[in-house]
């Protein structure tokens, strides 16, 4: 197993490096040129010229992708065009907001998703199946922007217990349940099909079939040879969702008015601010490379079959 990690350690780099070096060159592919976005539309020609001399880029391009790789080593994401403060700083006041936003939401749709597609799959094509298939139906169908707006609107305008802005110490669970729900359901939608798929798969196996002829209660089998049996490819799938999901909480992060890194990401496209561009791409890369890795050694612990090379 280390030298497994060892080896997805250096495919890590590989990717970090591949990443990096794309997001440079659209950087100097983009039809604005940096300084235009920093200087603004009335910006004079000298002014201009000074804003290039000053960020380097009257250099050649070697020596600025040599600079911006020898940056990323150390750390240094560079300073945002529009407020000039540290991306990495930027990133770091964010990503608490989105971390416990993906957290809470991800327990949400593993457990219901889970639960759904187990009760799905142990009677197929009865009353709990018919229910699991709506609530897939519905789930996969819905815009997430309008769930969202449902639930704010019918909870927190109707109840009032429910809040929506940026997660405060003495109200953190008011202002949080909703934007996990919301951003919950759509994934465990997804979760509840794959896991009853791969549950039914299971269930026709041989070894299920023997338990079954020893006498074995219907639940025991289902959960303790069924599922294990289906919950590689779940894990499996989990991983890359949580790791990816870290930079694509837009919708939810806008309609709930939490200030993460979906919002941070939406804003510095918006405002042509590419350094922060750059920092969330390389930090959702960071996100799904550990993630991906868990869950491979996760596959491992579940699936004696499986045997890492």
């Amino acid at each position: 197993m280390g030298a497994f990690v060892v080896r997805r350690l250096l495919h890590a780099v590989v990717v970090l490096w591949l990443v990096s070096t794309l997001v440079f060159a659209f950087l100097h592919l983009s039809p604005v040129p940096v300084e235009q976005v920093i200087g603004g539309p009335r910006a004079t020609a000298d002014t201009l010229a000074q804003i290039r001399r000053g960020l380097g880029l009257d250099r050649p391009l070697a020596v600025q992708y040599g600079d911006f790789l020898l940056r990323l080593t150390r750390g240094d994401l560079g300073d945002s065009y529009v407020t000039g403060v540290p991306v990495a700083r930027l990133i770091a006041e964010r990503v608490p907001t989105t971390l416990w936003l993906v957290l809470g939401a991800s327990v949400l749709w593993l457990a219901g998703g889970v639960a759904a597609g187990m009760l799905g799959a142990a009677r197929p094509g009865g009353v709990w199946d018919r229910l699991t298939t709506v609530f897939v139906l519905v789930g996969l169908s819905a815009p997430p922007f309008v769930l969202a707006l449902v639930l704010l609107q019918a909870l927190a305008g109707g109840t009032g217990f429910f809040e929506a802005g940026p997660p405060l110490q003495e109200h953190f669970w008011r202002r949080m349940v909703l934007p996990w729900c919301a951003l919950a359901m759509l994934m465990a939608a997804a979760y509840a099909r794959l896991t009853r798929g791969a549950l039914l798969d299971a269930l026709g196996e041989d070894y299920v079939r023997t338990a079954r002829a020893k006498g074995l209660p219907e639940r025991r089998v289902l959960a303790r040879h069924g599922l294990r049996a289906a919950l590689p490819p779940v894990v499996t799938q989990f991983g890359v969702d949580v790791g990816a999901l870290v930079g694509s909480t837009v919708v939810t992060e806008k309609v709930f008015g939490l200030q993460g890194v979906g919002q941070l990401v939406q804003q510095s496209v918006a405002s042509g601010d590419a350094p922060v561009v750059i920092g969330v791409t390389l930090l959702v890369t960071v996100c799904v490379i550990v993630t991906g890795l868990a869950a491979d050694l996760a596959h491992s612990v579940l699936d004696p079959r499986v045997r890492l090379p």
